[in-house]
């Protein structure tokens, strides 16, 4: 998008009722994003984040190291695109993406098998990936090998229940939709994620960050005010 054409949309999408915490846009509204369940106002219409996206960043900004200047080296799985030139562009980051496949990713990897040396990583975000995964706490395991003693890992999932639900023997996709709500997830998880964390050998801060901003600012920032942040340290 050229310069005029991003003006054009700032105008036609500004105004005062919102804030992108993301590209900083001030904005009217929120627009729709969802196909079975549509959220009203989930997506910036500039730098199209959604919710868990600006939440994301408030906390990066608010409560981590991230944005220091001080060299570090960052993984960042699954990439999105509203984050990631803006997280490979921070003063003194060393940044890779990386996913299974894809272009979006930098390098392609399984993160099961994750080709980088112990203690080598100063910070991993991870969103919205495990529930892919078959071997959830053994990528988790993956992630605490690479990170240095002193880093740490964002390790966000949805949350849907209080106890984890999966089952192996379920390969279909058809069926993976109907029992655990999209074709390529393989599990259903609880508020006891945090124990499968713990299980990996993490110390968990679980953040009920967003909480703690009131629902005027919730709104402001187009939040959902039930994501709580998984902070985890090796």
């Amino acid at each position: 998008m050229g310069l005029i054409g991003e003006l054009k949309r700032k105008i036609k999408y500004g105004g005062t009722s919102h804030l992108c915490t993301v590209c900083g846009a001030n904005l009217r509204r929120f627009y729709p994003f969802g196909t079975d369940v549509v959220r009203p106002e989930a997506q910036c219409p500039l730098c199209h984040s959604l919710e868990r996206h600006r939440l994301i960043w408030h906390y990066f900004k608010e409560k981590t190291d991230l944005f220091d200047g001080r060299e570090k080296t960052m993984l960042h799985f699954a990439p999105e695109l509203c984050l990631t030139g803006r997280l490979r562009a921070l003063p003194g980051m060393r940044y890779w993406s990386a996913d299974l496949g894809g272009r979006r990713a930098m390098i392609h990897l399984d993160i099961t098998k994750i080709p980088f040396s112990d203690k080598s990583v100063n910070v991993v975000y991870c969103s919205h990936v495990l529930e892919h995964v078959l071997e959830d706490v053994k990528a988790m395991k993956e992630i605490r090998r690479v990170l240095k003693d002193d880093g740490w890992a964002i390790l966000q999932v949805p949350i849907k229940r209080k106890t984890t639900f999966e089952d192996p023997a379920v390969t279909d996709p058809k069926e993976r939709e109907r029992i655990f709500g999209q074709d390529d997830h393989v599990r259903i998880y609880g508020t006891d994620y945090v124990d499968r964390l713990r299980e990996a050998g993490f110390q968990v801060t679980v953040d009920p960050c967003v909480r703690e901003l009131g629902e005027k600012k919730i709104r402001y920032f187009g939040l959902e005010d039930h994501e709580d942040i998984y902070f985890c340290r090796p």
